[in-house]
């Protein structure tokens, strides 16, 4: 048994047109064969534009109502017997793929484009260092994007001149073929050859920009870097991705960030790792040492008798939280105890002298099976 329709797109059964709308363009841009390759992704694909052809007209969605899947199995399909008597539905379609390069493939991504096309999103992976992804600020960038054409405006054509509608198609941006067979007469719809689907031909190109209406540029853009990004994080820069045809708005640009990494510093989610190294005797005396943080030299107490790999926290020395730049993590640093291999003769003497109070047995290597008593 058939899915409901409803179910599928998620809306309720008294959604209006523009909810059902929304929600096939939400679940199209998810699913779509050329966006998600997982397995199952291109049956629910079908099921999605099923789902939005009887929901999206009104009178098959009313024998839908009244008769469920079989008041519509034959009457849905013949309202849409090709690509060019969909209207609005192909607009869906434009929409949502324009910004992917290829589209969806295949002849039905050459309908007709007359109106507005929104321009392709672009990708620029950026490269920070550690300091930078911490505490964010500004950055200069280079990218090379398509712009609308000044000369022509992005029409293609010359000034003073304009695209006249083409006498192949008469400016449908389709030629269909009819065949008529025993069983009934079969229509096929196909690009247009001289205009390439747009329904105009361009005779006098502009100069500037040879008819593209659009120019290949490059420009250098000033973004910000919140704080506490990481690895991975994306910025969505609005607008600066390659110009629309025809009027239509441009892509965005997406910004990837990647951290280069520090020799001193390491990163755990909002938290920054680093080690220190003491000498045996700060170990077992304590002391007040300088350390390094992200912030600059910060002064940190050693306790006495601090034990070889304890974690000592700094608070509020670590990573802004994206977003919330007030709240930060912590810096913890490892403490590492530095023994020596050799030691001078009048230290040997104090060790052993030390030893001897502590009752502890010596010999030869016995500084080194001190040491290791003292520290277990």
């Amino acid at each position: 048994m058939a899915r409901d329709y409803y179910e599928i797109l998620g809306v309720s059964r008294d959604a209006d047109k523009e909810e059902i709308k929304q929600a096939y363009r939400r679940l199209a841009r998810k699913y779509h064969p050329d966006v998600n390759k997982e397995p199952g992704a291109e049956e629910r694909f079908k099921e999605i534009n099923r789902a939005y052809e009887v929901l999206s007209e009104p009178e098959i969605r009313e024998r839908y109502n009244r008769f469920g899947e079989a008041g519509v199995s034959g009457a849905a399909a013949a309202g849409f017997q090709d690509m060019g008597d969909m209207g609005g539905f192909a607009d869906i379609f434009e929409s949502i793929f324009s910004g992917f390069a290829g589209g969806m493939g295949g002849p039905t991504t050459q309908r007709r484009r007359s109106g507005p096309v929104r321009g392709d999103d672009l990708r620029l992976d950026l490269k920070l260092d550690f300091r930078e992804a911490v505490f964010g600020g500004e950055k200069e960038i280079r990218i090379s994007h398509l712009e609308t054409c000044d000369v022509c405006s992005g029409s293609g054509a010359k000034p003073g001149t304009r695209p006249r509608t083409c006498s192949t198609c008469s400016g449908s941006g389709q030629v269909r073929r009819v065949t008529r067979t025993p069983f009934g007469s079969f229509t096929q719809v196909s690009t247009c050859p001289t205009c390439n689907g747009t329904g105009t031909v361009i005779e006098d190109k502009c100069d500037a920009c040879d008819g593209k209406g659009t120019n290949q540029i490059t420009k250098k853009l000033k973004i910000t870097i919140p704080a506490g990004v990481d690895n991975g994080t994306r910025l969505r820069i609005s607008q600066e991705g390659d110009a629309g045809q025809r009027g239509g708005p441009p892509g965005d640009l997406y910004v990837y960030l990647f951290v280069n990494e520090d020799e001193e510093f390491h990163r755990d989610g909002i938290n920054i790792l680093s080690e220190i190294k003491i000498s045996y005797l700060q170990a077992i005396l304590g002391c007040r040492l300088e350390v390094d943080t992200v912030d600059g030299p910060v002064e940190l107490i050693i306790p006495a008798g601090t034990q070889p790999n304890t974690v000592m926290k700094l608070e509020n020395r670590g990573v802004p939280r994206l977003g919330n730049p007030v709240s930060r993590g912590d810096h913890m640093l490892t403490v590492l105890i530095d023994i020596p291999n050799k030691v001078t003769p009048e230290e040997r003497e104090l060790l052993e002298k030390l030893a001897k109070i502590k009752g502890e047995r010596t010999g030869k290597g016995g500084l080194e099976g001190f040491l290791g008593n003292l520290f277990k």
